[in-house]
């Protein structure tokens, strides 16, 4: 019984946000302008077709925005945060294995899941967006700035690891025990038997999930040459290592002694690095509304305001 419910909590901290939406704060109506299309385009990708969603206009000459939601969720799961973004196009996927795409012939694979983000991109007329990913979604998302970096322009990453000793000790071992009993009656059960075009892969798609993140090991100097500005986002309680967090943090360019010297920053540094306090793996997800607020500056090169009062002439300024 005890392992079984450590297999559970795994599980459901992987499969990510469903419930996390019922603890979102209501949305405003001027944020909820944007409504589902009743019918999503859909993308050619090895063994089958992705469906996404678009929302506003791409040929507005506002860089769009890519969504890349977690495991065991679909677009829908995402709108807490996608109603938030109203100033710029929005490109939503479900992603093989999840929602209206269902499931797709072969392995589920960070790369195979970047190659299909980036086939809804040249079938969007897109050829080159920001990207957020959250969880599974944010491995596809590095993977896809690193098979086609051509296409990422800013990057936001929430909740990810690039080799498999950046999750917590146990982790793997843990997610072995899955089975898709473990998530008979909850949401993202419901979810995938709603959505998908065959309600009763659940059992397949579970079974790739689990898997997908043996002998991950991705190439530290590639993540280093990456040209995308990078924002890093974890919980201090996630599944990922707060060290594996900073140690990505650095391979993007942050922590530099010189930048750090400065009274300000006046310009955008090439990586951010966000710990949520008190935040699981799903809690990086519970609060849409503060992921909006740090993400959409960090995509418009932002820098912080200067705090006012004392701060006000310093010197050397």
């Amino acid at each position: 019984m005890k392992l079984s419910l450590l297999t559970a909590a795994a599980a459901l901290a992987l499969a990510t946000a469903l419930p996390a939406s019922a603890q979102t704060p209501a949305v405003t109506p001027s944020a909820t302008a944007q409504t589902v299309q009743p019918h999503p385009d859909s993308a050619a990708v090895e063994g089958g077709e992705v469906r996404y969603f678009v929302h506003g206009d791409l040929t507005s000459g506002t860089r769009p925005l890519l969504v890349l939601h977690g495991a065991f969720m679909s677009s829908d799961a995402m709108k807490p945060f996608t109603d938030l973004i109203t100033d710029r196009p929005l490109i939503v996927l479900d992603q093989r294995g999840h929602g209206r795409t269902g499931d797709l012939p072969g392995p589920i694979t960070y790369e195979a899941l970047a190659d299909d983000a980036a086939a809804v991109l040249a079938d969007a007329g897109v050829s080159k967006a920001d990207v957020v990913g959250y969880s599974m979604g944010a491995g596809a998302a590095l993977q896809l700035a690193l098979r086609h970096p051509e296409t990422v322009d800013h990057l936001v990453i929430a909740s990810v690891s690039f080799n498999e000793a950046g999750n917590l000790p146990g982790f793997s071992a843990m997610m072995e025990g899955i089975t898709p009993e473990i998530f008979a009656g909850t949401p993202m059960e419901a979810e995938f038997k709603r959505l998908a075009p065959d309600p009763d892969a659940f059992a397949s798609v579970v079974g790739k999930i689990k898997v997908m993140d043996q002998g991950q090991d991705w190439p530290a100097e590639d993540i280093r040459a990456l040209t995308s500005p990078t924002f890093i986002i974890v919980g201090d309680h996630d599944i990922v290592r707060p060290e594996h967090a900073v140690e990505l943090y650095r391979l993007r360019g942050g922590g530099e002694t010189a930048r750090a010297s400065q009274p300000f920053l006046t310009e955008a540094p090439p990586a951010r690095l966000a710990i949520l306090p008190g935040a699981s793996h799903i809690d990086v997800f519970g609060d849409p509304a503060l992921l909006a607020a740090m993400i959409l500056p960090f995509l418009d090169d932002q820098t912080r305001p200067r705090p006012p009062g004392l701060f006000e002439d310093v010197p050397g300024e």
